[in-house]
């Protein structure tokens, strides 16, 4: 297979690289040069934001390209309606986000999708963007050779947005860690590794159309998950679970603040960890456990010096210390376990 990959060189495009190259695949990058290519990779620089930014993409012939871009959706249509007659199969790295939010538990690929998107609009917030993304994707290619992946919450190695990682490095900390409950709150994420897979896998199986792709229902939770964040940093930190109510009372936003909860019973959980993914797992998606996504991520923030890269176009996640000391102070939390 000769795959080409817009950017490549961070979290999920990495992933993709890395999948790629490990199947034997002949893989092109084009980025900004920004970032060392991946090993074995052939590079070409470009820039999608600047004029005749393409232009090392004016020949070439590929069997796919995959697209993580999130900003402005006429990029993507740009570069769609330059590869069409030379891509076999356009696959579009999108989010649930593209639904009108926020969608019920157990929603498909098929629940109403965000109104005001255009293939050709500038940038104007994350949901619009990717679905003028899938738009533009489909519009140069067609349903039949448009993959639209329908990401969920992402983790694992290489992560530039900053939840898992901050997690790790609280944990790694030590002392009381305010945890946020119930502990027993069911999660649905993919792993970055997973999601390169099922996508190189989908490319191989000639798969078009839109796909929400997390794991399934109640992969992990969040005591799980924090939990294996202790045992992977071999921290002595005492996890205090404590009730949602306390949280929000104390003005603590969630997934910002506290990265990956939201509280159960509301729409935005439902919108983000409960979402059907049946279509994606009868196809191929498998999901490797919560410990060795939380176990690969330390190992490789640590090997990086401990902080994670960040990108600059998404909002700092993480809880000050002081607001936690004082929320942990006012409450005598529910004991958990670091084992």
């Amino acid at each position: 297979m000769r795959l080409l990959v817009l950017g490549g060189t961070e979290f999920a495009g990495r992933a993709v690289v890395e999948a790629a190259l490990g199947r034997g695949w002949d893989v092109t990058v084009l980025n900004r040069g920004r970032h060392a290519p991946v090993p074995g990779t052939r590079s070409l620089t470009g820039d999608r934001t600047a004029p005749g930014g393409l232009g090392a993409l004016a020949e070439g012939t590929w069997d796919a390209v995959v697209d993580t871009w999130s900003a402005a959706p006429r990029a993507v249509r740009e570069t769609a309606r330059l590869l069409r007659g030379r891509v076999g199969r356009y696959v579009y790295v999108s989010s649930c986000s593209v639904y009108d939010w926020a969608p019920p538990a157990g929603y498909t690929e098929d629940a109403p999708l965000v109104d005001g998107a255009g293939a050709d609009a500038e940038q104007t917030d994350y949901a619009r963007d990717k679905r003028g993304g899938e738009l533009a994707v489909v519009e140069a290619f067609g349903a039949e050779h448009s993959l639209l992946v329908r990401a969920g919450l992402i983790l694992g190695p290489y992560e530039n947005v900053g939840r898992l990682p901050w997690w790790l490095t609280r944990i790694a900390r030590g002392g009381p860690v305010l945890a946020p409950g119930p502990h027993d709150l069911p999660l649905q994420y993919v792993d970055v590794r997973d999601l390169a897979e099922w996508t190189l896998g989908a490319v191989e199986q000639g798969l078009s159309g839109p796909y929400n792709l997390m794991s399934p229902q109640g992969h992990t939770t969040m005591g799980e998950l924090l939990e294996a964040c202790a045992r992977a940093t071999g921290s002595d930190a005492e996890l205090r679970w404590t009730e949602p109510e306390i949280i929000l009372d104390a003005g603590i936003e969630p997934w910002t603040q506290l990265p990956v909860w939201v509280p159960p019973g509301t729409d935005l959980h439902d919108a983000l960890h409960a979402a059907d993914v049946s279509r994606a797992v009868a196809t191929g998606l498998s999901c490797r456990p919560a410990e060795e996504t939380v176990a690969d991520t330390w190992s490789w923030l640590t090997s990086i010096g401990g902080t994670a890269p960040q990108r600059p176009d998404r909002t700092r996640k993480g809880l000050d210390p002081e607001v936690e000391a004082k929320v942990l102070a006012g409450s005598e939390g529910v004991p958990g376990t670091t084992s």
